[in-house]
């Protein structure tokens, strides 16, 4: 099949209509800027291998129309801008995706671009192809009060149209797929900026839906225009030691390969080479060196049956020493994405570790190809595979939490957490497999069931043992849950519940069932608010407006309920009022007082979204503290020695209020210290026994070493009750051989 000839691909041909302007500015090609057709011989090929004749017509008439809408167009590369939507439909010909999601790779543009109407595509193509192109374009230009927020609601978009059609995101992934690959021309700040929306949205999703090829090189490509130097640095180290590993891999190629034939195991065996983003995130998450990192050989054994997959783990732990706690059978516990392998790691020759996977074909076209193995659109097939049917629910979870979610914001911190898939397996009574994110409560577990079930749980057991809603589960619980029609959601619940689905949830009911009493409640805790400023809480209709402008709520109600819920802090809002007031023409607060003459606003720690603890300089109870008012994010506390918060309060001096901590604190708080030790043997030991004894709980810890290998920097997080408390802990740590000083860590 040929899509175009030399002489059609970017001249008009008689009878078409002349191509519409870009709706927006075109940069200038670059002065060496390459010319010519682009290119469609790969995609003809690959198309041409599982598409029938009428349906390559079909494809040919989609290019037509993009090349005759993107002509004189140019990508920064200098190259027609039609090369884009041809790479982007030839890494859907990869995945053989069907002739409307081909059509709609190639069109992906002409909606944003050049203000081509749904309309005139469903006309041209079908309401399905229309559709499809529609869910891809990007947002029209809306002016957001944050880049935060036009990214979540661009997030909140694609997802969405990700649940009504799997299409749709698996040519959003192969159209970013194309832009990383080609990211060369961007200038540096938008490199980052897109690498590293790349790795925290695309990369995710890719995983969620186990497109593994696709994950490990969007990875990649993001850690190269992120981190340039650690790169390339890898990339290095790694190509100078394939070939001291060369000999110990053939040694064991030929002795895993001799010893399956032997065992009448029909197998394919290769080697797996790490990523190099792989190997960064492994050494930077458990401090190892490189050396370390790379000692560790991976391989991968495919056999041809079920069966055979375990047979072929008894041959290798007869040929090889298994390491104890090494295993995982990942067979008969798939991982959330439909991933399935057996997993072991063995003492290989020379006693270096060795791992393997094993699994069937089908298991590794899975693994590699994910969802674009198996066609979720169909959903009314009654055959759909149980990846297809995990995945269907976990995209129908989508539109569910959308439903209940206030904001765009809100849909993606919901959605994020359940894109990650660090999971755990817990059991139903019935013993039925239930697979939750890591760090999930029993209370996650009976949302996750139902949301009817999570809404009326009054009791849990775990392994028939009584335990608090908020017990976190861990593999093999086996989780019962009591339920009562009169029990409604409780506001504490929202401290402690993990998946997105318990929160939008339990927001949802708090929002509608008791949408009156949050309403009264909100509206009475802002009239006290401002009662105290001296303000009437009978507020103009002009600074009612202004107020509802810049909150981004819907009405004023919705405000109260806000407030009602805890999701703002009526303080925070009743001194944005007390700002508002004065805007207006005689208008004036009965107060002379100025905002900065206010009362502190008294802060607990545990307010939740409307009150933050700022990552920088961690404060805690006894630091003296100021507030940052963030518009619609409620407020940020800084201690009032924070240098990145001096800076933010030169340029916003009137964001910036005063704040004090509450009398009675019942929780911890996050605080850095660093520490410099001799480096021997035990010390590491002795200093987190002692943090461990003076009451102190770490979250993390760091280490880096100096050149001679004598002195040893110790970075951790802990979690102290007060100034009070660190200090105790401070002076004790002090006193741990080894230790030459200890120190709050300061931004």
């Amino acid at each position: 099949m040929n899509l175009t000839t030399p002489d059609s691909t970017q001249t008009g041909t008689s009878g078409r209509r002349a191509a519409r302007p870009a709706t927006k500015p075109q940069e200038p090609a670059p002065p060496a800027a390459p010319s010519g057709v682009a290119s469609v011989t790969q995609l003809s090929a690959k198309l041409a291998e599982y598409l029938n004749p009428s349906e390559l017509k079909k494809v040919k008439e989609a290019y037509r129309f993009s090349d005759e809408m993107h002509l004189g167009q140019v990508r920064k590369s200098g190259e027609p801008y039609i090369s884009h939507p041809i790479a982007v439909a030839e890494i859907c010909a990869d995945w053989k995706l069907d002739v409307q999601a081909i059509q709609a790779a190639l069109l992906h543009d002409v909606m944003e671009d050049q203000d081509v109407k749904k309309d005139e595509l469903i006309e041209r193509f079908g309401a399905p192809v229309a559709s499809l192109v529609d869910g891809l374009s990007k947002l029209e230009k809306i002016e957001f009060q944050s880049q935060i927020e036009a990214q979540a609601e661009n997030f909140r978009k694609m997802l969405l149209a990700m649940a009504s059609d799997v299409r749709v995101i698996l040519i959003k992934l192969a159209d970013r797929l194309h832009n990383m690959r080609t990211l060369e021309h961007m200038t540096p700040v938008k490199k980052r900026r897109i690498a590293a929306e790349t790795m925290e949205v695309y990369v995710p999703i890719a995983h969620r839906l186990g497109l593994n090829n696709i994950y490990r090189e969007l990875q990649d490509l993001s850690f190269s225009h992120l981190y340039p130097l650690r790169y390339r640095t890898l990339g290095k180290a790694v190509r100078a030691a394939r070939g001291n590993r060369r000999e110990v891999v053939k040694k064991i190629l030929e002795a895993v390969k001799s010893t399956l034939a032997a065992a009448g195991i029909g197998a394919e065996v290769y080697g797996r080479e790490k990523t190099l983003y792989g190997i960064y995130k492994k050494m930077r998450n458990k401090h190892l060196s490189f050396s370390q990192v790379l000692d560790v050989y991976g391989f991968r054994v495919v056999v041809d049956s079920f069966a055979n997959c375990y047979v072929a783990l008894g041959t290798l732990h007869g040929l090889y020493k298994p390491m104890p706690g090494k295993f995982k059978d990942y067979i008969a516990i798939r991982k959330l994405n439909g991933y399935q392998s057996l997993h072991t790691t063995l003492i290989g020759p020379y006693g270096t570790p060795v791992e393997f996977q094993i699994r069937t074909q089908d298991m590794h076209r899975t693994a590699e190809s994910g969802v674009a193995a198996h066609w979720l659109y169909k959903t009314g097939d009654s055959n759909m595979s149980d990846l297809q049917q995990k995945t269907h629910a976990w995209l129908q979870s989508l539109l569910d939490i959308q439903q209940q979610t206030g904001d765009s914001a809100e849909f993606l911190e919901h959605v994020k957490v359940d894109l990650f898939p660090d999971s755990v397996y817990v059991f139903t009574p019935k013993s039925k497999i239930i697979a939750l994110p890591r760090g999930a409560t029993a209370l996650d577990f009976a949302y996750t069931i139902h949301t009817g079930i999570g809404d009326h749980t009054v009791s849990v057991k775990i392994n028939n043992e009584p335990a608090a809603l908020r017990t976190e589960l861990h593999n093999g619980d086996i989780v019962e849950i009591e339920t009562n029609p009169d029990s409604r959601p409780s506001p504490t619940w929202l401290a402690f519940v993990r998946t997105g689905k318990a929160r939008s949830a339990i927001r949802h009911h708090l929002r509608t069932i008791n949408l009156t009493e949050s309403v009264e409640l909100g509206q009475e805790l802002l009239a006290q608010a401002l009662t105290s400023l001296n303000v009437n809480p009978d507020l103009p209709d002009p600074t009612i407006e202004k107020l509802l402008n810049e909150s981004s709520a819907k009405s004023i109600e919705e405000l109260y309920a806000d407030i009602g819920i805890g999701k703002r802090m009526a303080t925070l809002v009743a001194r944005h009022i007390f700002g508002l007031m004065d805007e207006f023409t005689g208008v004036q607060p009965s107060s002379a007082a100025a905002a900065n003459e206010l009362d502190p606003v008294t802060i607990y720690g545990s307010e939740g979204v409307s009150v933050q603890l700022a990552a920088c300089c961690l404060p805690i109870p006894g630091d003296q503290v100021m507030g940052q008012l963030r518009r619609d994010q409620g407020l940020m506390v800084h201690t009032s020695d924070c240098v990145p918060a001096k800076r933010l309060r030169t340029k916003e001096p009137d964001r910036w209020i005063p704040v004090q901590w509450g009398a009675e604190l019942n929780r911890r708080f996050d605080c850095r210290i660093r520490l410099l030790i001799n480096n021997e043997k035990g010390i590491l030991a002795r200093v987190a026994a002692e943090i461990g004894e003076s009451d102190a709980n770490i979250t993390y810890v760091g280490m880096d070493e100096d050149d001679e290998h004598v002195m040893t920097q110790l970075r951790f997080t802990i979690q102290v009750k007060d100034r009070v408390h660190l200090a105790h802990l401070i002076r004790n740590l002090r006193r741990v051989g080894g230790v030459n000083r200890v120190e709050r860590e300061r931004p």
